[in-house]
């Protein structure tokens, strides 16, 4: 029961680290590139789903 929590974490992790790496493979420009990685980085869950949904399309696989 006690590794919930951790295993919740890892999944944000991941999510994020995939967010990141793809949002710096998206033909965006640099600012945006720069704007969606600090929202991914500083609010992991909530800047993963904004991104996904609203985030730069290309480059994403």
């Amino acid at each position: 029961m006690g590794y919930q929590g951790g295993l919740g974490s890892l999944i944000v992790l991941i999510a994020d680290v995939w967010a990141i790496v793809s949002i710096l493979q998206s033909g965006a420009d640099t600012a945006k590139k720069v704007i969606w990685t600090i929202v991914v980085f500083l609010l992991p869950v909530l800047g993963f789903i904004l991104w996904y949904f609203l985030g730069p399309k290309s480059g994403r696989a």
